[in-house]
């Protein structure tokens, strides 16, 4: 138990770490190149590294997988990052988007209730708004300052729900595909979406500067690899309302990150945001008392369902859309 807890620890506070650096990503990113520059390049470069370990591993994938996560690409890489890198290039500050995206786990839960028939308690309601609060405090004094156009701020709003509508898609439908292969299948859509796109305005050509390039590495190795990474491995292990239940921890630690990488002073609301919102992670992901019938369920023999679509040597473990690690015959 806690071992499971320790892993659980582990997974989110990586998933923090890994997508706050998105943010300053989006940062580094806005005078080097158009978004659909940086994110073309971005997506090749994950998809030749993704595709070299999936072709090691040699995993067979359903085509119920394949499908599958070609339209959770689309959503939840192509159109979330489109959104925020956008934003950021029209001059919305990183914290500011990071707020935005942060009102998530409000549309996730309500939409998992709805749609999934997770159920979220009376205490996690209160977890999510107080976690409002806290990145609100966190952002407060940018809002009117940064000055971006005011359709700009729409941008990372529809980023947020993107990433929604593709982490439910994922959830809703079984997917018995490994987590290297899930993301090379989203990787590769999504850099044909942005080289189409960016072949399209004459922007495919990176340019020649030290910037780009160093853009194009972090946004692929931290918030790329290990930003999607840890979002679908603490994906598996937690509900949606749980994982982006840790989305309200981003724009405080993007002020951190910011702090650290451009000097960017760190304001008391900013501090005071932090302990906020960390109380509300903790409202929200420390567990509840069972209910009887849920003991009585835990309690009786599993019932053991055939797996569609899933060949013989299919990965292991591997991402469900129940949310738990699920083994394959070897």
């Amino acid at each position: 138990m806690a071992l499971t807890r320790g892993i659980g620890v582990l997974l989110g506070t990586g998933f923090v770490l890994m997508w706050s650096s998105g943010f300053i990503g989006a940062e580094l990113a806005r005078d080097a190149a158009a978004p659909e520059t940086v994110l073309a390049w971005r997506m090749i470069l994950m998809t030749l590294v993704l595709g070299v370990v999936v072709v090691c591993r040699r995993r067979p994938i359903a085509t119920r997988g394949l499908v599958l996560h070609t339209v959770v690409g689309a959503l939840a890489q192509a159109g979330y990052l489109y959104g925020v890198v956008a934003a950021a290039s029209n001059g919305v500050s990183a914290g500011t988007s990071a707020l935005i995206a942060a009102l998530q786990p409000l549309v996730a839960a309500a939409a998992a209730a709805v749609f999934l028939g997770e159920s979220v308690r009376g205490r996690q309601v209160v977890g999510l708004l107080l976690g409002i609060g806290g990145v609100a405090l966190v952002v407060s004094g940018d809002l009117g300052v940064s000055g971006a156009p005011a359709w700009a701020f729409a941008l990372p709003g529809l980023a947020m729900l993107s990433l929604v509508a593709g982490t439910l898609v994922e959830r809703r439908y079984e997917s018995r595909v490994g987590l290297p292969e899930a993301l090379a299948i989203q990787c590769a859509v999504s850099a044909a979406i942005f080289t189409g796109f960016s072949l399209s305005t004459g922007g495919f050509v990176p340019p020649a500067t030290s910037g780009f390039w160093f853009a194009v590495v972090w946004v692929v190795v931290l918030s790329g690899i290990g930003g999607y990474g840890f979002y679908w491995a603490s994906l598996a292990r937690m509900g949606v309302g749980r994982v982006s239940s840790l989305l309200y921890l981003t724009p405080p630690v993007t002020v951190l990150w910011s702090w650290f990488m451009f000097a960017t002073p760190v304001s008391l609301s900013g501090l005071l945001g932090l302990v906020v919102s960390a109380f509300a992670v903790v409202l929200v992901m420390l567990p509840g008392r069972a209910s009887r019938s849920d003991r009585v369920s835990a309690n009786a023999p599993a019932e053991v369902h055939q797996a569609p679509e899933v060949p013989l040597g299919a990965a292991s473990p591997t991402v469900t859309s129940g949310g738990t690690p699920t083994r394959f015959p070897q």
